[in-house]
């Protein structure tokens, strides 16, 4: 029985939330990647994020173009190995995404390949040749031949800034046949801060949709926020530090901003220092600032109203490692109360683990989780244990969890079940398949039987798939 094109190869994001990777394949000679991610925490097993696994597992002669949905490590960390391996093609993005993935990629290449300045600034230049920027909206035409054109168009997810959907249009013209083919990339929660919520598109045939949150329902943003000042004003009064990890796109730009609308106007809560303890936040903090034409209505309305939702006053940047050192030593040994964001998000590295180390042991502190800790990883297993007095292992040693421990998933970049089956059920044509990817096996099974419920409602003939 032959292969009926185009059909879709996973690379990632199968068995967990990392390593988002799919291969589209044209024709047996042709294909195109959609992301390509690293995988993290306990996903990372058997070398199959590195370059010998990239070598292998992609057939590099017939990938004519990577997509990347977004700049997120998940999405985009294994670009690195790829053009290691040799791939010399075009990497398509949307325009904000282009402006932030080399600060984000030359992260990476440090943390993953060599801390050598000289190398990286090499590197980025390398990749930077490949990167082309697109408008929201705009068909790309990747391939067109007399047998075969493909095209695709960025539509905004409102998962971070210059977050895409993805449309794949394929059109077989000897065939007199075309196929769209939709891929999710991380879809954003409605009334995201900054963002406009992301819209389905009018039609597809194939739709490879995330399952992060397909098993639950997120708070409103009112409710999440005022959870958040309650969570903030009990750990202030007990002269205590808000520690908060986060990623550094999105989710720290994203608090930012709601931080400020709390604290505006407030002389009390003006006075509490807001510390952004994080370089590379800060400077994705400086490129959102630079890419305000990309902010949603309602933010710019705040600006004019005279808000400073990323450079308010209380705000305070800790850069260099002696800074961070002292001001750890310092909220560990006084009473003055403070907020700090830090990364990494889900705490297998970074700063956030010196702070976790200092305070985690006193009550007096609060650890805050705002985004999604993946199995495996220190921040998983506090926002398990914590509330228990239980306990987590930083570096080879146990650390006793006496800090209060708090999740606000209504601060989740990702959609949750309501969002990712409206995602489906609001297309003109609905698809003959959806495929769940990027979601634990029980977010999977749940969104697929709301899917198949939504498909027999409707009267729809609906084919859910979760790849394996």
């Amino acid at each position: 029985m032959g292969v009926t094109y185009p059909w879709i190869q996973h690379h990632g994001a199968v068995d967990g939330v990392t390593g988002s990777c799919h291969q589209l394949w044209l024709t047996a000679q042709d294909s195109v990647l959609i992301d390509c991610g690293l995988f993290q925490g306990a996903e990372i097993s058997g070398g199959r994020a590195g370059q010998n696994s990239l070598a292998n597992e992609f057939a590099l002669a017939t990938v004519h173009a990577v997509i990347a949905t977004h700049v997120h490590i998940d999405h985009i960390g294994r670009l690195p190995w790829l053009l290691a391996a040799g791939f010399k093609k075009p990497i398509h993005c949307t325009e904000p995404s282009a402006l932030l993935m080399p600060t984000v990629l030359e992260d990476a290449f440090k943390v993953g390949v060599s801390r050598n300045a000289a190398l990286a600034e090499r590197y980025i230049e390398k990749v930077s040749g490949y990167l082309q920027g697109h408008p929201y909206k705009e068909w790309v035409t990747l391939l067109e031949r007399p047998d075969l054109v493909c095209r695709v168009r960025f539509q905004r997810a409102g998962h971070i800034l210059g977050s895409a959907y993805v449309e794949c249009d394929v059109h077989y013209p000897l065939q007199q046949r075309r196929r769209r083919v939709v891929f999710s990339g991380d879809l954003g929660a409605p009334h995201a801060p900054m963002l406009p919520a992301p819209k389905p598109p009018h039609a597809a045939d194939v739709v490879v949709l995330e399952s992060t949150y397909g098993d639950r329902l997120h708070e409103s943003r009112r409710n999440r926020r005022a959870r958040l000042q309650k969570v903030l004003e009990r750990a202030l009064a007990d002269g205590g530090s808000v520690i908060i990890p986060a990623f550094s796109i999105g989710r720290t730009q994203e608090l930012l901003y709601e931080l400020e609308g709390i604290t505006h106007g407030n002389q009390a809560w003006q006075q509490i220092p807001v510390i952004l303890d994080a370089p590379l936040a800060t400077r994705f903090t400086k490129l959102y600032r630079e890419l305000k034409p990309w902010w949603d209505a309602e933010a710019l309305k705040r600006v004019v109203q005279g808000h400073q939702p990323l450079a308010f006053k209380q705000l305070l940047t800790v850069t260099t490692h002696a800074q961070h050192v002292k001001m750890v030593n310092r909220l560990a040994h006084t009473h003055q109360p403070a907020i700090v964001i830090t990364g990494s998000g889900m705490c297998t590295a970074g700063r956030v683990v010196n702070y976790l180390k200092a305070m985690l042991r006193d009550a007096r502190h609060n650890v805050v989780f705002v985004g999604y800790q993946a199995r495996g990883t220190p921040g998983y297993a506090i926002a398990q244990y914590g509330s228990s007095n239980g306990y987590v292992e930083l570096d080879g040693k146990r650390y006793t969890i006496n800090a209060g421990v708090h999740t606000l998933g209504g601060y989740s970049a990702h959609a949750d079940q309501k969002g990712l089956v409206s995602f489906i059920t609001g297309m003109k044509r609905w698809p003959e398949e959806v495929r769940l990817v990027h979601g634990d096996e029980g977010a999977k099974a749940t969104l697929s039987i709301k899917l198949q419920q939504a498909a027999k409602e409707r009267s729809k003939p609906l084919k859910v798939i979760i790849p394996s």
